[in-house]
């Protein structure tokens, strides 16, 4: 089993920390700042150390499943994974509070593996629709099933911060593949857990 689309998790080409440092240098000079005076003149290397790390969240190791011969049938709800990733139509952030669901048949997948995912998923330009789906199917394609939902709510600062200035609004995306498309009580178990914690937040 593939992803829907193959290129959707090709990593980003290195980024070259010296031409961006300059470029956010010329960015301070055009809003009207020094880029030299104290306070700022570190500032264009930092914000390049930053974009380097982003675009270069830690691969880990590969998700690893463990064998689990008599589990069959159970809904397994991994939550509050919260991600950074960047609106790739601001370049502002987006905070994503991540929610998995799964049918384990005869093995189960490392609890911390489902993180690594999402962080995967989010170090890069991205838009939370795309990386909802993104996020649902890799874990398909480690668990070898379709079996998977996800639930993402978002905090996007492109809305919070600019345009609107809507501080509470929150964008909330599923991806439902396999039994939690026709299992609707399967689905609303998933749903009730998932949302739970923000109905609180």
């Amino acid at each position: 089993m593939a992803p829907s689309d193959s290129q959707d998790l090709t990593s980003p080409g290195p980024v070259d920390t010296e031409r961006v440092a300059d470029l956010v240098g010329q960015l301070l000079a055009a809003i009207g700042e020094d880029p030299g005076r104290e306070g700022l003149s570190d500032t264009p290397a930092r914000v390049a150390a930053w974009w380097r790390r982003f675009f270069s969240p830690d691969p880990s190791a590969a998700p690893t499943c463990f064998t689990e011969p008599h589990l069959s049938g159970q809904l397994v709800v991994i939550g509050g994974m919260s991600v950074w990733s960047l609106c790739e139509h601001h370049l502002l952030p987006m905070n994503l509070d991540v929610v998995v669901g799964y049918v384990p048949d005869g093995e189960v997948m490392g609890l911390s593996k489902f993180g690594r995912i999402a962080q995967q998923c989010a170090g890069r330009l991205q838009v939370q629709e795309r990386f909802t789906r993104q996020v649902a199917d890799e874990i398909a394609v480690v668990i070898g099933s379709t079996d998977v939902a996800v639930a993402v709510r978002g905090t996007h600062l492109c809305m919070s911060a600019r345009g609107v200035r809507m501080e509470a609004a929150r964008t909330t995306t599923l991806q439902t593949g396999g039994r939690f498309e026709s299992d609707s009580v399967l689905s609303q178990q998933f749903l009730t857990l998932a949302t739970d914690r923000w109905r609180v937040a």
